[in-house]
């Protein structure tokens, strides 16, 4: 099993929704984090201890997540999928996007 995080800043629609829509993955186990100190989840250490493979939505979340946490991210792979704040919770180009984006990475199923 491949423990997969997503994580956008508030964890309120896109790491979510791929939370969402990668979970019944096969050899997957997916959840979601924000690295906002108002996100619904925020990440914490042990969820990242958990993961070995992460995804961020941008290129300020890749930044803030190795200048918080870099100890805890070598050895892990982490994925920038450049996916802008402009979708809500399971809006149909978001889940276009993130198929397009994150499936490659996943193990086949």
């Amino acid at each position: 099993m491949l423990n997969v995080l997503f994580l956008c800043g508030r964890n309120q629609w896109r790491s979510p929704t791929a939370e969402q829509l990668f979970s019944e993955h096969p050899g997957v186990d997916c959840r979601s984090a924000g690295l906002s100190p108002d996100a619904e989840q925020v990440l914490e250490p042990d969820l990242l201890e958990w993961a070995e493979l992460v995804f961020v939505m941008e290129r300020e979340h890749r930044r803030k997540l190795q200048s918080r946490f870099a100890e805890l991210l070598r050895g892990k792979r982490v994925v920038c999928l450049d996916i802008p704040d402009k979708y809500r919770f399971m809006d149909p180009a978001l889940v276009k996007l993130l198929r397009a984006k994150v499936t490659r990475h996943l193990p086949a199923a």
